[in-house]
């Protein structure tokens, strides 16, 4: 069933008679919820005004210099919910009695019986994320659910997490697809909700109209097994002639262009500040973006000087002999952009140093079967993050981030602790929170605890965020050293390698002393090079100290 509804200009503040400045849409265009009708600008910004839903349009009724104020009429909307229809806010409408849902045909005899009450399931809290990607649609228009069914998995840049559904019912509408970027409180589906057969989805659909989720996403990480394919000849892969250069964001917020055009450009990667705007006042238009990125990816325009970094060699291995393909696991294609942005980004060090953990592996001999008998494995590890918090209580600067604008340094007042945890998916850095307050048997509890969810793919979104600096310990698979990237924002990352017994010399003679490798990688911008070694000597110290590391403990 469709229906069409007036599009009103939402509250614009204290603004009236404000000039539209470009239309974004044309009659019969289809457009999504917050997808930019009509771009407006008052004397301080220019602002979109978003559509309310999905839909198509069916008509604009303003054009480029006409000033329009808050509740006028811009244009029509039709929306197709099949044998319902939400009345979103945005619309202008007049009051049928009940202002939530439009008449509801009768079912089929047979089919359970519903309460007349349609619901929008909305995108829950994910924590810092926005824009994230759907990558998989569970439900379909017809479907009949249940509560804490999955409606859709999103992935972010550390995990992916299924979004439940928080009532039972059936599907009226899907409102998203594979691939869409959805952020907290974006539309995902239109419900019915059931009275009949699920009690508690009935009372809780009737004490929520309208309810954004709220229930914490769960995770679902599980590996996808693919089966390698064995190759003859080489890839086709065409690549540009050139790359884009990489967006310089202090240009970036001074271009003269709508908010629009600033999504647009940011989703195909242009630096605004490098375009030349065609629009009143020089402003950048849409044209102008397209313009500039088919001028780069065909060669008629090079990038700006230092924009693009050189290509790799492309090899046709299998001219050499027999070769097989094998596809990335998930986090790989997550993980490796990432790594590969804060190399480039970031200018690293990495200062190299030993630790004589002789005393404490011995105190840790006699700890450790007592510890098991209390259900908790006393890894080295657990010393090392003690001894970390210790020296990052010195050393402030390295638990810091630099700010956005370069000029200043974001001192934290926490302490959350990442550990690389390797898992049969790739690398995962689950994080420890307020470690500074726990003491060596907390720090082996919460390990275990995150680690076993690591593997098994249970972590949750925020179990993976907010660390303000992390430990890659490869010491229980070997090595002597190695440059572990910074995983900006934090600004140092300390590698532990495998401790191996040398001979040292105390002043008279060699004695045999268990030496741990610590490798200490370091932004140079916020860290220099005294600063780093005054770090890793105190972290030697603390660790030699074994005493001071288990002063507290409550076991």
């Amino acid at each position: 069933m469709a229906k069409t509804f007036d599009i009103v200009v939402p509250d614009l503040g204290d603004f009236d008679n404000v000039e539209v400045i470009e239309v974004l849409v044309a009659a019969g265009d289809s457009v999504e919820r917050e997808d930019g009708l009509i771009t407006v600008e008052t004397d301080k910004a220019a602002m979109d005004i978003p559509s309310p839903e999905h839909g198509k349009i069916e008509d604009i009724s303003v054009s480029v210099g006409d000033t329009v104020s808050s509740g006028d009429v811009i244009g029509h909307l039709t929306i197709q919910v099949t044998d319902t229809v939400v009345i979103a806010p945005a619309f202008k409408h007049e009051p049928t009695g009940d202002t939530t849902v439009l008449s509801v045909p009768a079912r089929p005899a047979g089919e359970p019986q519903r309460t007349g009450r349609v619901q929008t399931l909305v995108v829950p809290d994910l924590g810092d994320f926005d824009d994230v990607e759907v990558i998989e649609v569970h439900i379909s228009m017809g479907d009949q659910i249940q509560v804490e069914d999955a409606l859709v998995t999103l992935e972010t840049d550390k995990a992916a997490m299924d979004v439940p559904a928080i009532v039972g019912g059936r599907i009226e509408s899907v409102l998203v697809k594979v691939g869409d970027k959805v952020s907290e409180g974006a539309s995902l589906a239109i419900i019915e909700a059931l009275v009949g057969g699920t009690p508690t989805t009935a009372a809780s659909s009737a004490e929520e109209p309208e309810t954004a989720l709220d229930t914490p996403p769960a995770v679902d990480a599980k590996p996808q097994v693919e089966t390698p394919t064995v190759v003859a000849a080489k890839p086709q892969v065409e690549s540009p002639p050139d790359a884009l250069p990489p967006i310089n964001e202090a240009g970036f917020a001074r271009a003269h262009a709508s908010p629009s055009i600033r999504k647009l450009a940011r989703e195909l990667g242009v630096d605004l500040a490098q375009v030349k705007g065609s629009g009143a006042k020089n402003r950048i238009r849409a044209d102008d973006v397209k313009a500039f990125v088919k001028a780069i990816l065909t060669g008629k325009a090079g990038a700006p000087a230092g924009g693009a970094l050189p290509k790799v060699p492309s090899v046709d291995f299998a001219k050499f002999g027999e070769i097989e393909l094998q596809p990335m696991t998930r986090i790989q294609k997550i993980a490796g952009p990432r790594l590969q942005a804060s190399w480039i980004n970031l200018p690293h060090v990495t200062q190299h140093d030993q630790a004589d953990i002789t005393e404490l592996e011995e105190k840790r001999q006699t700890l450790k079967g007592p510890a098991r008998e209390r259900g908790i494995s006393l890894t080295p590890l657990a010393f090392i993050m003690k001894a970390c918090v210790a020296a990052l209580a010195e050393y402030p600067k390295v638990n810091s981030s630099l700010a956005d604008d370069g000029k200043n340094l974001v001192y934290k007042k926490y302490c959350h602790l990442g550990f690389a945890a390797d898992t049969e998916q790739g690398l995962m850095v689950p994080v420890i929170r307020d470690a500074d307050k726990m003491d060596v048997y907390e720090l082996a509890e919460q390990l275990a605890t995150l680690s076993a969810a690591a593997r098994d793919g249970k972590l949750k979104a925020d179990q993976m965020q907010g660390a303000t600096f992390t430990i890659s310990s490869l010491g229980g698979i070997g090595g002597t050293a190695f440059t572990p990237i910074v995983n900006a924002p934090e600004v140092a990352i300390l590698g532990v390698s495998r401790s191996a017994m040398q001979p040292v010399w105390n002043g008279s003679k060699f004695r045999a002393r268990l030496m741990l490798p610590l490798s200490l990688s370091y932004d140079h911008r916020v860290i220099d090079g005294a600063a780093a070694v005054r770090f890793t000597t105190f972290l030697g110290q603390a660790l030699a100290d074994v005493d001071g590391l288990l002063e507290g403990a409550s076991r």
